[in-house]
């Protein structure tokens, strides 16, 4: 008997990624995510805070801030579209229907 909360070892699949938690909503470890930690290297002043090189006239403390506002687009987008899991991918809602609609057209039924 497995406790609860746990997978027995048999229903995990090999080279799936570890999660931690049950459902849904369980965090899934990937490799992936360490592309994350990349815009963060922006937050680190003293790699930044000074005035050369220019570009465009810019100082480089602006114009590297705005380079990492792409980086760190790009990054978050790369991970978003490579740790989807399959349950993000559904298919849309069903349309409703109302109560007196059977499933058949009126065309070729007498009303």
């Amino acid at each position: 008997m497995t406790p609860p909360g746990s997978t027995p070892v048999s229903a995990r699949s090999e080279g799936a990624p570890e999660s931690v938690g049950k459902g849904s909503n369980a965090l899934i470890w990937r490799w992936w995510n360490l592309l994350l930690l990349l815009p963060l290297l922006m937050l680190l002043t003293p790699w930044f805070n000074k005035d050369r090189p220019r570009l465009f006239g810019l100082p480089f403390f602006y114009w590297y801030q705005m380079a990492f506002v792409f980086v760190g687009v790009t990054c978050v987008a790369i991970v978003y579209a490579a740790t989807r899991t399959p349950s993000d991918r559904r298919l849309p809602p069903p349309v409703p229907v109302s109560a007196d609609d059977d499933g058949i057209t009126t065309e070729g039924r007498d009303r």
